[in-house]
């Protein structure tokens, strides 16, 4: 009798699992759908190609060994973000030029004294091609690259492609209100929500109709989009794996803390994880008492995140071998949390606690990039006077709901 139930149990879960299976979207990006279409759209031409170790198809082979051996395709020059093409540098790191050695192709710096790039790196090309997985968030600087890219491709009447990847905080996340002007730098290069709710391909059509671009030439772009992408899927709806886009965002679930912690991680008062095995999943201090926090921050009853008390040593960075003390953020759902606004709701419990710890005055050599990140100082001059964060919340998601509906125009996916 049992061996019968069995039998009958085993043969459901081989009837269940391939429909699960075969019910599961699948996801192609930009470089695969360029593959299938036989490149046609690089045929002939001279390519450099901007990417870093993000730019693989589904079975991790690299774009640039790709459009290497692709026939008819000549690629000539490859140009590296920060971290590098093969992700050979650190977060922050000058890189140099140098010559790849798999290939023997040039590769430029794009995160050095040169981020756009010159006349001279661009001669010979006929096509910029950019291919790197980004996390929808405004301050992480490849956007700014792919947008620094467009300005260099226009003015010279070159062709510029995007093999468009997922946004791993879906298509339809916005917060953070729009860069003010007097503000923009590489981490705030262009008037966009600091979480975008776009792709990159979707953002580089952006760009180019809404005149962001500081170039008066029009930028020659196409989209190579994605097959099977959906604006409400997760990354782990896309089947694709997932390479740790730079050294502290090791899984497509950190991009969400990297919202919820980066910002107030600018002040270099309070550890966001970074040097630890939680990077942006964390708020922690050497003088907080982890319990109470814990204990106060889950009294707010925030939907969709709870904390957990938490002691630890950073293994590097500037709080390396300290005893920090603090909680982690667990998202619970994170679709029902306005990320952004948690470090803010933070600082607020962490004033009401150690109401003696001048937070302001401990990160007055950090305000300038918190401004720049945050996109203006009104946040920073708002919010520090009484850490009240209903002070700022209005600000926060200023102009959010009017990019959303600017933004509806270049989508590519339901």
């Amino acid at each position: 009798m049992k061996n019968k139930i069995f039998q009958s149990l085993l043969a459901i879960i081989l009837l269940v699992i391939p429909a699960q299976l075969l019910s599961q979207p699948e996801v192609k990006t930009g470089i695969e759908v360029l593959r299938e279409d036989g490149f046609e759209l690089l045929k002939d031409k001279k390519i450099g190609l901007i990417t870093n170790p993000t730019g693989v198809d589904s079975q991790l082979r690299s774009t640039i060994d790709i459009l290497h051996e692709a026939p008819g395709v000549e690629l000539v020059a490859l140009f590296g973000p920060e971290h590098g093409v093969r992700g050979d540098y650190p977060a922050g790191e000058y890189v140099e030029s140098y010559t790849d050695e798999k290939t023997g192709i040039p590769v430029y710096s794009l995160y050095g004294k040169t981020r756009r790039p010159t006349k001279k790196m661009l001669k010979g090309i006929d096509v910029l091609v950019y291919d790197i997985q980004d996390i929808g968030v405004r301050s992480y600087t490849f956007i700014s690259t792919m947008g620094y890219t467009m300005e260099a491709a226009a003015e010279l009447g070159m062709e510029y492609v995007v093999l468009d990847r997922p946004n791993p905080l879906s298509g339809f996340r916005v917060e953070g209100s729009p860069v003010k002007e007097g503000f923009f730098s590489m981490v705030s290069a262009y008037p966009i929500p600091y979480v975008y709710g776009l792709t990159c391909g979707e953002l580089a059509k952006l760009f180019v109709e809404e005149k962001l671009l500081k170039t008066k030439k029009t930028c020659n772009l196409s989209v190579v989009p994605m097959r099977g992408w959906q604006r409400g899927m997760n990354y782990d709806d896309t089947g694709l794996p997932w390479v740790l886009t730079s050294p502290h965002i090791p899984n497509p679930e950190t991009a969400a803390a990297y919202v919820a912690t980066g910002v107030m991680g600018e002040l270099f008062v309070f550890s966001e994880g970074v040097g630890y095995t939680l990077p942006f999943q964390i708020y922690a201090a050497e003088w907080i008492d982890p319990h109470k926090l814990a204990q106060a921050m889950n009294d707010l009853e925030i939907e969709g995140v709870l904390f957990r008390p938490m002691q630890f040593k950073p293994y590097y960075g500037r709080f390396k071998g300290k005893e920090l003390n603090g909680v982690q953020l667990h998202l619970t759902d994170a679709d029902k949390v306005n990320l952004m606004s948690l470090q803010f709701r933070f600082m607020e419990v962490h004033h009401k606690l150690y109401p003696d710890i001048d937070v302001l005055e401990l990160s007055k050599e950090r305000h300038n990039m918190f401004d720049k990140v945050t996109g203006s100082s009104k946040i920073r001059e708002t919010f520090f006077k009484d850490y009240q964060f209903e002070d700022i919340e209005e600000m926060l998601n200023e102009g959010v709901d009017e990019f959303i509906e600017l933004s509806k125009k270049y989508y590519l996916y339901k």
